[in-house]
């Protein structure tokens, strides 16, 4: 199965440092997405598949320590960010105090600047391929369905299937027992971190965004069990 392009975030709020990277890793065949924020930074890893993300510490509003912070701050499935995601610190701040408490707050790596491109390449592409061997041990099965829960991937019949951050942290939570039926207490809880139930038809929205996603020639994984919840099932013909 062909690796899909690694997706690579930058965040930093200066046009022509931005501009560079995203030129540089866009030939280097990367897809690339920009945020000058880090309140704009959660929302690209909120709704999309990062691979790696590249953030400078001196931010407008926020700096880039906060967004470690809420990075290594989630839980693995019910996170709407992977906690495991790679991040590197691209910064102009040099000292060891400076780096040291970058690696406290759960910075792979710790790149100052100025900085060569070239170095921060290598440094991306070992995280990256540090990153492909431990997706080796986290693929899930289910039929023709392949759930990578590192590198936060879904494929069926080999094609990529692209999800939201919570339509995946549904199917992830599903596939842990497939066939089973997990009531929508369960799910709300374990996926959207409800407290205690209350009226609303996000899981159903989810739910049926999912289905729909995953519906290809008649095979039907995800299964309403009315009344009850929902359970996941190797793609018989609906």
């Amino acid at each position: 199965m062909e690796e899909p392009s690694a997706t690579v975030l930058i965040v930093e709020d200066d046009p022509i440092s931005r501009s560079f990277l995203r030129d540089n890793l866009l030939a280097d065949g990367y897809d690339v997405l920009e945020a000058g924020t880090v309140a704009a930074a959660r929302r690209f890893l909120s709704d999309n598949y990062i691979d790696v993300a590249v953030v400078d510490l001196g931010l407008p509003g926020e700096n880039g320590l906060a967004l470690l912070s809420s990075v290594r701050g989630g839980e693995k499935v019910a996170a709407r960010i992977d906690p495991d995601l790679p991040l590197i610190v691209l910064s102009g701040r040099t000292s060891e105090t400076d780096r040291l408490r970058g690696f406290r707050m759960g910075a792979d790596d710790y790149l100052s600047k100025p900085f060569s491109y070239a170095e921060l390449h290598a440094r991306v592409e070992a995280l990256l391929r540090r990153a492909r061997r431990r997706s080796r041990g986290s693929r899930i099965r289910i039929g023709p369905l392949e759930i990578d829960t590192v590198a936060r991937q879904v494929w069926l019949d080999g094609d990529t299937v692209e999800l939201s951050g919570k339509e995946f942290s549904l199917l992830v939570a599903l596939a842990a027992d497939p066939m089973r039926v997990y009531t929508r207490e369960e799910l709300l809880r374990g996926v959207w971190g409800f407290a205690e139930l209350c009226p609303t038809r996000t899981l159903d929205t989810h739910a049926c965004r999912l289905r729909q996603k995953l519906s290809r020639a008649g095979r039907e994984f995800v299964v309403n069990v009315w009344g009850v919840g929902y359970r996941l099932i190797d793609g018989a013909p609906s």
